[in-house]
């Protein structure tokens, strides 16, 4: 009997549904720990494979026979096997993941975040199983995505289900914890791709500046797109305004944590530019604003559909990072609190730059792996 499997879309609906999820990780304890399946009402268990193999009975106490469940391993070969153990050893409602965590990595779910006062909507694709977000900008028939993930086929079907031409491809930083698809995508859809310069001074492409003053303007019912420089997570790093209802903050600030200013060497020199962009720059703007990051690191902060937002001046008051009064303080905060570097984070900078040009199999490998982008205070 072939064993029930689960796709990658079917698990995500679950999650950002905040559906109650069962999942058996068969991974070795060690890879589990640095990286899971995670979301608001998942629970996970490890067993590894060579454990299960020896002793079914290993599982047995957490796992009712009646209880429906997903069997997750790297690649989703490991599972099958488990999950027709299992299933021969009388549980009745298991299911193995299709590719496994490698594909858990490269799935995105879109969700809508509003319709814009400009005729237009709003649209984020969440990366649950790296904590990615980006965004989608939509009005008169044409579109704008910010901080594009490389798995560009997503977005390209979704502007063809929706009869939408795809013109500009915005990056709100030089990414170190994944590989870019702007660019790739602006290629083939002979759209602009904008980075901000000061991000920009070692890549070997032609780009479109990404400056505050100069609007990008979306379709014949304008949604003006205003970007802001907010430098500290990298140099350039550069927010955008959206309809002046919402900030997308890139890797500055999200819901639970702050952007970390380190990934290309350099946190003593820029931790100062991040305190400026979240103590002064982000406070002179509306508290009305909703905030729309680049990443999320917490199952908590997924929202009804799985939505990752907060209203700015919520921030100011129950987010840890933007609490700390002394700049001092808050510099220690900063260095003291780094999490591990992102796998490959050089080589993946990189290759954002146009310095290295890799096989696909090279970069998904690469990507693998929690998002480390955040400092939690």
């Amino acid at each position: 009997m072939a064993v029930s499997t689960m796709t990658t879309k079917e698990l995500a609906k679950k999650v950002v549904n905040h559906e109650k999820t069962l999942i058996l990780d068969v991974r070795n304890p060690s890879d589990f720990d640095d990286w899971k399946i995670e979301g608001g009402n998942v629970d996970v268990i490890n067993e590894p494979y060579s454990s299960l193999l020896a002793d079914i009975g290993s599982v047995e106490g957490n796992l009712p026979k009646e209880a429906e469940f997903i069997v997750v391993c790297a690649k989703g070969n490991s599972s099958q096997k488990a999950a027709k153990i299992l299933d021969e050893a009388g549980y009745t409602n298991v299911h193995s993941l299709e590719g496994g965590m490698k594909a858990w990595s490269e799935h995105l779910e879109p969700t809508k975040i509003a319709d814009l006062d400009g005729g237009g909507t709003l649209h984020q694709f969440i990366r649950l199983g790296k904590g990615c977000l980006s965004y989608f900008i939509v009005s008169d028939g044409e579109a704008a995505i910010v901080d594009t993930n490389r798995m560009t086929s997503v977005y390209e079907n979704f502007a063809e289900k929706n009869d939408i031409k795809i013109k500009h491809l915005i990056d709100t930083h030089l990414h170190a914890d994944h590989i870019t698809g702007g660019r790739q995508l602006a290629g083939k859809v002979n759209g602009t791709y904008y980075l901000p310069p000061k991000d920009a001074t070692e890549v070997t492409f032609d780009y479109t500046a990404l400056e505050e003053g100069q609007d990008i303007v979306i379709g014949n019912t304008t949604v003006k797109v205003q970007p802001i420089y907010s430098p500290g997570h990298t140099l350039g790093s550069t927010s955008l305004i959206i309809d002046n209802q919402y900030l997308l903050t890139g890797d500055i600030l999200f819901v639970e944590s702050i952007g970390r200013p380190d990934l290309a060497g350099k946190a003593e020199d820029w931790v100062g530019d991040l305190r400026n962009t979240l103590y002064k720059r982000y406070k002179e703007l509306s508290d009305d604003l909703v905030v729309l990051p680049a990443h999320y690191s917490f199952a908590k902060e997924l929202g009804e559909g799985g939505q990752v937002s907060a209203r700015l001046g919520d921030l100011y008051q129950k987010n840890s990072g933007l609490q700390v009064d002394n700049e001092n303080e808050f510099r220690r905060m900063v260095t003291d609190n780094l999490p591990p570097q992102p796998n490959a984070y050089e080589k993946i900078r990189h290759t954002n730059m146009g310095k290295e040009n890799l096989e696909e199999e090279e970069q998904r490998e690469m990507e693998i792996g929690p998002n480390r982008c955040a400092v939690h205070g």
